[in-house]
């Protein structure tokens, strides 16, 4: 089965600094080399590097940074041949901070333009197997027909046999985003996410919430501390690995390529669950957005080195 990435390519320009200034405030930054990257491009770049068959697809503008960022994806296992392009829109940027064994990530503004997708990729889209997206993509798709858009294209696709997985990073969700994550396989909060959405911090008091939008898994990744999730209304706690920090970039989007690839393995979700936290532990130990890129067996070489 071919898992499908709909979402953000873009080229990371890495500065460092002793601190973050404030309002109002200055100081002084250091250039690292710029990388390419872009959270969904990430996650892709880890699920073919971990041996997954894996589409990408976005809405580029027609320069020669675009022709760059697509070539790199070629280049790293991703196939591209459903990219869209359109000219006129901005470069696709993101400016990474790295302060204290964190990042601060500011993202040039594409806007909201339409993502429409031809025949050929919704036919291929209307095969089983994963989709892996934001919400801020989703709300954006729509058939180049006009047919179906939005969360009624997604439920088209959910009836074929297609499984939803939904990064949903630092912005978390509301109640209008309801009919796009109805269904899911699986939804992905990060801490500042969960309590985004929820108003707290307890996994366990979100069942309710994942029972009656018929979501089969939701997780919530803590960063150093592992992940835990609700299968099924079962929970599950998963610790981190004590590592030394180089680069935090990426991590989360190594987590959920990994998680993606084990359930699209068949594996049991726990054991999905553990192989994504060990995956995520070892990019952080790697400078880079695609930190996370390695094998299956370079994954558990390195947990069994620990």
């Amino acid at each position: 089965m071919t898992t499908f990435f709909i979402g953000d390519v873009a080229l990371d320009e890495y500065f460092t600094a002793e601190r973050w200034p404030g309002l109002a405030d200055k100081d002084f930054i250091d250039e690292l080399p710029a990388e390419c990257g872009g959270s969904i491009a990430n996650a892709a770049v880890v699920h073919a590097a971990l041996g997954g068959e894996t589409e990408f697809i976005s809405l580029l503008n027609e320069t020669a940074l675009s022709d760059r960022l697509i070539a790199d994806l070629q280049a790293n296992g991703v196939s591209t041949r459903h990219m869209l392009r359109q000219p006129g829109i901005p470069d696709s940027r993101n400016l990474i901070f790295l302060v204290d064994g964190e990042h601060v990530v500011l993202t040039l503004r594409m806007g909201q333009q339409p993502m429409p997708l031809p025949p050929a990729t919704m036919a291929a889209l209307r095969q089983p197997g994963f989709l892996y997206t934001t919400l801020y993509r989703a709300r954006r798709l729509h058939e180049a027909d006009g047919t179906l858009a939005q969360d009624l294209l997604l439920a088209d696709l959910r009836r074929h046999g297609r499984r939803m997985v939904f990064d949903l990073d630092v912005g978390g969700a509301t109640a209008a985003d309801a009919a796009y994550l109805q269904g899911a396989e699986v939804v992905i909060f990060n801490q500042v996410g969960f309590r985004a959405t929820f108003g707290h911090d307890t996994l366990t008091l979100a069942e309710t919430w994942r029972r009656d939008h018929g979501i089969t898994r939701l997780v919530r990744t803590m960063a150093g501390d592992g992940a835990e999730a609700l299968d099924n209304g079962r929970l599950l706690r998963v610790p981190g690995h004590r590592v030394d920090v180089a680069d935090v970039t990426g991590a989360g989007d190594t987590f959920g390529a990994a998680l993606t690839w084990g359930l699209g393995q068949d594996h049991a979700f726990e054991a999905a669950l553990e192989f994504a936290v060990a995956a995520a532990s070892r990019s952080v130990t790697r400078h880079g957005p695609r930190g996370g890129k390695a094998s299956r067996a370079e994954v558990l070489d390195w947990l069994t080195s620990r």
